[in-house]
């Protein structure tokens, strides 16, 4: 007698949850395969130590020097000009006396130094590396039609000045997921940071056929997903590699980590190249599985126009934002994610990060 309700209560559960499962991939972009070509060749590295918090490196305001003098020309174009008048007015004065020349430099080594100055910093550089391959671990939460629950990792990995970013999420529980969703971009390690050469995307849907894009920048023009072809920007970054990049960035110029700071970084998206900003805010304490975490939040800016965050979300793309710990070199201990409607998952670190050995 009393087995019909209880036989009818999980007959609707069950309904609920495949309706719940069906507006997921419903939500799911359409666009997805267009473009897509071979999976990319995993890079396997074995992480075999784990991270402890420590000050940042040192090395980061001696490198940081150079790009600030960059950006001053820049901002008055009429200043370069008088520059090089005034060089080569001390020029002469050392060929009489031997002596001046070094009396010179150390009084004046900012306006002697932009030509020779190579020197000094390939001095410097090797206080700097590159960490070893990282892997950082997440527990996921969030909202996708209906609250969601998870785990997420991203690996940084590399091998002589080849790299992989690789960014898996999976919702639902780890051995059968609802959802998963793997990002991965690859390319260059330069001076200049990561120079991403092609950016992958694959999202495996319970009951579905996995959907796939790509978008190929090892040239001097992007082809996105859908075909179309446009320049390369200088410095452009996909949705995966800025991640490093940031954190690069940061390990270099630990200035630019001020509250206020606007961080511009043209980055790849699947149907689109769009100049993004992100805005420096407040250090905040995060309370991680892993233990309390000093972290800065770094979040794209919104309101109107063509570069806005909000024209992401109402496109269907990703639009992330990040809290980046100094302690941990500078990685990310959280990101939040949002994708337009109300959905988002929102990452936090739940181990402290773990590393391969240092390359010999």
């Amino acid at each position: 007698m009393h087995r019909r309700p209880w036989l009818r209560w999980c007959a609707l559960s069950l309904a609920v949850a495949a309706m719940h499962i069906w507006l997921v991939g419903q939500a799911l972009p359409d666009s997805f395969g267009l473009g897509a070509g071979d999976v990319p060749v995993r890079m396997e590295v074995a992480f075999v130590t784990e991270l402890a918090p420590a000050a940042p490196p040192a090395v980061a305001p001696q490198a940081a020097a150079p790009a600030q003098r960059a950006l001053r020309p820049a901002a008055a174009a009429s200043q370069p000009e008088p520059e090089p008048d005034l060089e080569p007015e001390p020029a002469p004065e050392p060929e009489p006396r031997p002596a001046a020349p070094e009396t010179a430099v150390a009084a004046a080594p900012a306006p002697s130094e932009p030509t020779p100055s190579a020197a000094a910093p390939q001095a410097e550089a090797p206080a700097f590396e590159w960490p070893p391959s990282t892997r950082l671990s997440y527990r996921l939460t969030g909202d996708f039609r209906g609250p969601v629950e998870g785990q997420a990792q991203v690996e940084w990995v590399r091998s002589g000045t080849r790299y992989q970013v690789r960014l898996d999420v999976s919702v639902g529980p780890s051995f059968a997921p609802l959802l998963s969703r793997r990002v991965t971009s690859e390319g260059e390690v330069t001076a200049e940071g990561l120079r991403p050469e092609r950016f992958d995307e694959e999202t495996r849907f319970i009951f579905r056929d996995p959907r796939r894009l790509r978008v190929d920048m090892s040239g001097d023009t992007v082809r996105l997903a859908g075909g179309a072809e446009v320049p390369r920007p200088p410095g452009l970054q996909d949705t995966a590699s800025q991640f490093v990049q940031l954190t690069w960035l940061f390990t270099m110029q630990p200035e630019l980590l001020r509250a206020g700071q606007v961080l511009p970084i043209p980055l790849a998206f699947p149907r689109r190249v769009q100049l993004w900003q992100y805005e420096v805010g407040e250090s905040e304490t995060l309370n991680t599985p892993a233990g309390p975490i000093a972290a800065v939040h770094v979040r794209p800016l919104s309101g109107p126009g063509p570069n806005a965050a909000s024209d992401a979300q109402r496109g269907g793309d990703l639009v992330p934002e990040a809290w980046f710990a100094p302690s941990l070199q500078y990685l990310p201990v959280r990101i939040l994610i949002r994708q337009g409607g109300g959905n988002y998952v929102d990452l936090l670190i739940e181990r402290l990060p773990q590393q391969a050995a240092p390359a010999k």
